[in-house]
């Protein structure tokens, strides 16, 4: 076991109990920009099954996303798609903001994180945790928590044998000692879920 594991272990009995059952996750990255923000912004609130489902189908009606790609597209033509109003509302507010330069997603990786996280938050429909999905997964940010998921506190529950799910901020305080690990934690946590529901865990 090499770190962050081994910080993550002696940090948390509990985490190091979950990892010593399942092992540790598989890396999980997506190539960054704007194909990537949309595929988190189509994860919202939904399962991933059917977040990609729409997002397969958005791929096939315009091939490379794009600002331009993105004013061209009707609602009629999104909600056929399968994007509700508020989905609509923000894509539509994506290509604005990347339009006028207050969103540059080439600069994101070489900004300090809070900057990162202020600049996608800025943009209406990206909420905490579609941003830090992005920072996670995208751009490979180590510290990140996203304490909203649902699935990542129903595993927390779990591991730690909770009476009941935690909510945000007792997430966040649980997190505190997994710092500056957290991506790590929540991709094991994650991945403790799965293990749960009885999900094979060789599968992608």
């Amino acid at each position: 076991m090499a770190a962050p594991w081994d910080h993550l272990a002696a940090a948390d009995a509990d985490i190091g109990a979950v990892l010593a059952e399942i092992g540790p996750p598989p890396p999980r990255d997506r190539a960054p920009g704007l194909d990537a923000l949309i595929g988190i912004v189509m994860d919202q609130q939904i399962s991933k099954a059917a977040g990609a489902a729409i997002k397969a189908r958005l791929d096939a009606h315009w091939r490379t996303p794009s600002p331009a790609a993105i004013d061209a597209t009707s609602d009629v033509a999104f909600q056929a798609i399968g994007l509700s109003r508020p989905k609509i509302a923000t894509l539509r507010a994506l290509a604005a903001a990347i339009g006028s330069g207050s969103l540059d997603l080439g600069s994101l990786a070489t900004m300090p994180e809070p900057d990162a996280f202020k600049q996608l938050t800025a943009v209406k429909g990206i909420g905490r945790w579609t941003a830090e999905i992005y920072l996670m997964f995208a751009l490979g940010r180590h510290d990140v928590w996203p304490a909203q998921d649902l699935a990542l506190q129903n595993a927390m529950q779990a591991a730690k044998r909770l009476d009941s799910r935690p909510d945000v901020k007792r997430m966040d305080l649980l997190g505190e000692p997994l710092r500056p690990h957290r991506s790590a934690a929540a991709l094991l946590l994650w991945r403790y879920h799965r293990h749960l529901r009885g999900i094979d865990l060789a599968l992608p």
